[in-house]
């Protein structure tokens, strides 16, 4: 199907019985399209920084998931699975038209990145995988560790909250918070996209998949691991990370190796976000990635930055 244009337009796209809300902005040949991360986010938070894309000669498209933002928010918690999921975007692409992309996911969205990159390889020109991870079993250990770093007396405190169900209690959101802002995101006042995201947060689609909170996994994805088939993706790959990322350096690690040929990048002063903690090195590392992936600055092989 021929790309049409679909600079600066919101469009509305049939998932089965329901809706969902895509953005679009730019006219450049290269496709690059987002996926947020959540579950169960708005895609204002990612969509805003990325819109810098559109300077660098991108057409950049992402979208409201299902059980988010503007799109239907069905009550059927059935829906929320990473397969679906997985379809829904392909039906988003072939909708859109928008052949061959380059695919960034961010979090939830490079779960849902790599489980469609697996499933449709046909569809991609490059994979951007910023600040997740390939291995869930790995993180939850992973995310252990980083609650060890509270001390012993409060992951006791955490542990007694999470068996008795008590989660709303003020000392147990306290440790919450304090994680959150070592890990999630490293800055005294957050942007308002992400507050924006944050505020309008479809818990029935995150608790179901994910958990109550980002350090702690009880949902359906909790064994999830695709490592083993992302040795199989051919397209040129580019992992990114935090150094106080709540997924780890250890997991873009794990995914490094995993990925034929892939490159990585760490970002020294950054949790989940570097495109708001060091939006200058961000930027200049997925530019310069995507320009060589679709040859606008030369065929040169892959390298790692």
């Amino acid at each position: 199907m021929a790309r049409r244009d679909i600079s600066k337009r919101a469009d509305r796209v049939r998932i089965g019985k329901h809706e969902v809300v895509t953005y679009h902005q730019g006219e450049g040949e290269e496709v690059l399209f987002l996926l947020n991360g959540g579950p169960g986010l708005p895609c204002d938070y990612l969509r805003e920084p990325l819109l810098r894309m559109v300077d660098a000669g991108y057409q950049v498209i992402t979208y409201d998931q299902l059980g988010c933002g503007a799109s239907d928010k069905p009550p059927d918690k059935g829906l929320w699975t990473i397969g679906r999921y997985a379809g829904e975007v392909e039906t988003v692409r072939n909708a859109l038209g928008l052949g061959k992309v380059h695919l960034l996911g961010h979090s939830w969205g490079g779960w849902l990145g790599i489980e469609y990159a697996v499933t449709h390889p046909e569809a991609l020109k490059s994979l951007v995988l910023s600040n997740t991870c390939g291995d869930m079993p790995h993180l939850v250990q992973e995310l252990n560790r980083l609650r060890e770093a509270l001390g012993s007396e409060t992951v006791a405190m955490m542990q007694r909250h999470e068996a008795e169900g008590t989660l709303e209690h003020e000392e147990y959101k306290a440790a919450i918070t304090l994680l959150n802002y070592r890990h999630v995101l490293r800055l005294p006042e957050w942007p308002d996209p992400v507050k924006r995201s944050l505020a309008d947060w479809n818990m029935d689609v995150y608790g179901t998949m994910q958990g109550p909170n980002e350090f702690l996994y009880t949902g359906n994805l909790k064994e999830w691991n695709r490592l083993a088939e992302m040795r199989n993706i051919a397209v040129p790959c580019l992992i990114l990370v935090g150094q106080h990322d709540e997924l780890p350096p250890s997991c873009a690690m794990r995914m490094h190796q995993a990925v034929p040929g892939s490159e990585i990048k760490v970002f020294p002063n950054s949790s989940h976000m570097p495109f708001y903690e060091e939006p200058e090195a961000y930027f200049a590392t997925l530019t310069a990635f995507l320009n060589r992936a679709s040859g606008k600055s030369g065929r040169g092989g892959r390298q790692q930055t």
